[in-house]
C-alpha cells in the first residue's frame, strides 16, 4: 500500500492499526484540515496517482473536486466532507459523487465516513475519511430506475417493512389514470393490487415472506372508481437493502369484457337455440358427436337431448344412408354451405321421414362445430305424390284435353324434368315428336318436313318403339313430361 505525506514523519501508529483493519480508502488530515496523508485505494478512487492531486487542503480539495448528493444538489462549501470534520461534525454513509475538475469524464460514486482519531490520551490527534466505492453499485441502481421508469409494463413497487408504494412508473399511472402522489407512499391496503385474485391468500402470505406471486387475474381500482381486470404478478427485489415486492401488470380488460359480451351472447344463442320451433341440431365437425338437440328435435324424432348427448350420428342411425355425412363433411371442408337437400331421416321409433337438411359450420367455445336444421317435409311430399296419382289417372285418356292442359298438368307431374330418353331418339324423331305434341297429324307433319307420308308413318314407328307407346296421346303425354313443348 503507497501512502505519501505532506510534512515530516509523525508517529501514526493509531493510523497503522485504521489502515490494517480496513480494505477501503483512508484520508487523513489535521485538524486544521490539511490533507497529510492517504492510501492508494483513496488516490485511485479520486482519479489521482499523488497526494498532491487531492489538494493540500480542504481548500484545494474544492477547488479540485465537485460533490453532489444523487439528487443531483451540488455540496455547498461547508457541507464537503472535510469541513464537516473540522467543524467537529462525525457522520456515516454519506454517498456523493465526485467529479475530477481538471477531467471532467471522471466521475465515481463514493460513500464517506467522518471519524476522529483519538490518542491514548483522548486527545483528537488527526480527522479521518474513511471511503468506500459504490459506483457499480449506484450505477445498477441508476439503470434499474430508468429502466422501471421507461417499461411500459405497468409496475409498482412495494416496501415490506411498512406496505407502502416506494415507486410507481407511467404504465401504471397511464393504466389506471391515478398520479404519482396518488400512488407513491399510499399504503397497501388503500390500492390493493391483489384485490380478488384468483389465489390471494397465497399471494399474501407469498408477499409477507418476500416470495414470488405467480401470474393471477385480480381487480384493481382506477382513479374514476372502476374496477378494471387485470393479470398482476410479483417479484421479491431489495432496494436501498429493504426488502420490497414488484409488482407488473397486464391490462385484461378487454379481453375479459368480450369474454362476458361473448358470455351473454352465447347464452341468448343457447336461449334461442332451445325453444326454436325448428328441429336443430349441434354437432361437433370431428366424428359428428352431437353436442346439443333442442325440444322441437325431440318432438319431431323421438331423440331427446338428454339421451343422444355425445354419441354421434352414425351411432343413433339417424340417416338411412352414412354417406349422407360425407359428402356433408366434403362439402363443409370445402366451405360450400348445405340449403335444402333432402334427405330420409329415421326417427327412433323406426318411421321413416322425408326432410330436408341445412348444415352451417360454426364456433363454439373454440371448438369447430355444425350447426344442423331439419325441415320435415313428409307430409307435403304425401300431398304432392296425391296430386301425382290424381294427374296420372285423369292423363290416362287425353284425347278430351287442350294441349294446354295437358302441357300443365305433365309439368305438375313432372316438373323441370328433362329425360335422358331424348338423347336415344334421332333428330328427325324429335322434330316429328315435337309436331306431335302440338296436335299435327302425319299429312301435316309430311307438309311441314317435306317428307312423304310413308317416310313420315315410318319415322312415326320407329319412335314409338323406341319410347314404348302405341297411340298419339301416349306419346303427347311422354313427350310432355320431358319438357318436349320447350324443346
Amino acid at each position: 500500500m503507497s501512502a505519501k505525506a505532506s510534512k515530516a514523519p509523525r508517529d501514526r501508529s493509531e493510523l497503522q492499526q485504521i489502515v490494517a483493519n480496513l480494505i477501503q480508502g483512508v484520508l487523513v488530515a489535521d485538524l486544521d484540515g490539511s490533507i497529510a496523508w492517504a492510501n492508494g485505494a483513496a488516490l485511485e478512487m479520486h482519479g489521482c496517482t499523488e497526494l498532491a492531486q487531492l489538494g493540500a487542503s480542504r481548500v484545494g480539495y474544492r477547488k479540485n473536486f465537485a460533490l453532489r448528493y444523487l439528487n443531483n444538489h451540488r455540496l455547498t462549501a461547508m457541507q464537503y466532507p472535510l469541513d464537516r470534520l473540522v467543524t467537529g461534525e462525525h457522520f456515516d454513509d454519506v454517498t456523493v459523487e465526485v467529479i475530477h475538475r481538471p477531467r471532467d469524464e471522471f466521475r465515481r460514486v463514493l460513500e464517506l465516513r467522518g471519524i476522529p482519531v483519538v490518542s491514548t490520551r483522548k486527545i483528537i490527534e488527526s480527522l479521518v475519511l474513511i471511503i468506500k466505492d459504490v459506483t457499480e453499485f449506484e450505477s445498477a441502481a441508476d439503470r434499474f430506475e430508468r429502466a422501471f421508469a421507461a417499461n411500459p409494463a405497468p409496475a409498482v413497487i412495494l416496501r415490506l417493512a411498512d406496505s407502502r408504494y416506494v415507486r410507481v412508473n407511467r404504465g401504471f399511472l397511464d393504466m389506471t389514470g391515478l398520479t404519482q402522489e396518488q400512488v407513491v407512499g399510499r399504503p397497501f391496503h388503500e390500492l390493493d393490487v391483489l384485490r380478488d385474485a384468483e389465489h390471494r391468500e397465497a399471494a399474501l402470505e407469498a408477499m409477507r415472506e418476500h416470495r414470488s406471486i405467480p401470474q393471477q387475474e385480480a381487480l384493481v381500482r382506477m382513479g374514476d372508481g372502476v374496477d378494471k381486470f387485470v393479470i398482476v404478478a410479483a417479484q421479491p427485489i431489495e432496494m436501498d437493502e429493504e426488502a420490497c415486492m414488484l409488482f407488473t401488470f397486464a391490462d385484461l380488460d378487454a379481453r375479459k369484457r368480450a369474454e362476458m359480451s361473448l358470455r351473454r351472447s352465447e347464452e341468448q344463442f343457447a336461449k334461442a337455440f332451445r325453444l326454436a320451433p325448428v328441429p336443430m341440431l349441434i354437432c361437433a365437425r370431428s366424428g359428428w358427436r352431437i353436442l346439443a338437440a333442442n325440444d322441437a328435435f325431440g318432438d319431431a324424432t323421438g331423440y331427446h337431448h338428454p339421451d343422444i348427448q355425445g354419441q354421434t350420428l352414425r351411432e343413433i342411425g339417424l340417416w338411412k344412408s352414412a354417406r349422407i355425412l360425407d359428402d356433408l363433411r366434403v362439402g363443409l371442408d370445402a366451405g360450400q354451405e348445405t340449403r335444402n337437400l333432402e334427405v330420409p331421416l329415421v326417427a327412433h321409433d323406426g318411421t321413416a321421414i322425408d326432410c330436408l337438411l341445412s348444415a352451417e359450420p360454426v364456433t363454439i367455445q373454440d371448438e369447430a362445430c355444425v350447426l344442423c336444421v331439419v325441415q320435415d317435409v313428409t307430409e307435403r311430399k304425401r300431398a304432392e305424390a296425391d296430386v301425382i296419382l290424381a294427374i296420372e289417372t285423369v292423363m290416362k285418356d287425353t284425347s278430351w284435353f287442350s294441349h294446354t292442359v295437358m302441357e300443365k298438368l305433365a309439368q305438375i307431374r313432372q316438373p323441370g324434368r328433362v329425360g335422358g330418353e331424348l338423347a336415344a331418339l334421332t333428330p328427325r324423331e324429335r322434330e316429328i315428336l315435337e309436331l306431335i305434341c302440338k296436335g299435327q297429324g302425319d299429312v301435316e307433319i309430311a307438309s311441314a318436313l317435306k317428307l312423304s307420308r310413308n317416310t313420315i308413318r315410318n319415322h312415326v314407328a320407329n319412335l314409338y318403339s323406341k319410347i314404348n307407346v302405341k297411340r298419339r296421346s301416349a306419346a303427347v303425354i311422354w313427350g310432355r313430361e320431358r319438357g318436349v313443348a320447350s324443346y
